[in-house]
C-alpha cells in the first residue's frame, strides 16, 4: 500500500540556498548553472555530438563532456560567459536591490 502523507517543502528560487550553501556562495553558483544551462540548450538545439561541440567552440571533448554533465566545479563564471561569446550569445548580468 502507498503512502499518501508525503510533503512537499516549495524550494526557493536559488536551490543551492536550499542546499546549505552561504548567500554568496549560492548567488556564483546559481549564475554558473544558468550560464552552463545556456551552453547545454545550445548545443542541443544544434544536435551535436561532444566532439563537434567540443569543434565548434575550441574546447576539448573532455570540457564539453565537463559541460554537458553538468560538472559545476569544472567552470568559472569567465570561462562560461567566454564559451556563450563564441556560441555567438551576448551575455548579460542584472543586478536588482534585494526585497526588504
Amino acid at each position: 500500500m502507498m503512502n499518501n502523507d508525503l510533503t512537499f517543502t516549495p524550494a526557493n528560487e536559488n536551490i543551492f540556498l536550499d542546499l546549505g550553501f552561504d548567500r554568496e556562495e549560492a548567488s556564483c553558483l546559481k549564475i554558473r548553472a544558468d550560464l552552463m544551462l545556456d551552453l547545454q540548450a545550445f548545443i542541443r538545439s544544434k544536435d551535436w555530438a561532444i566532439e563537434e561541440a567540443a569543434h565548434f567552440l575550441n574546447e576539448t571533448p573532455f570540457r564539453i563532456n565537463h559541460l554537458m554533465s553538468g560538472e559545476i566545479d569544472e567552470f568559472d563564471i569567465e570561462q562560461l560567459i567566454t564559451l556563450l561569446e563564441k556560441a555567438g550569445m551576448e551575455t548579460r548580468i542584472q543586478v536588482f536591490p534585494k526585497a526588504a
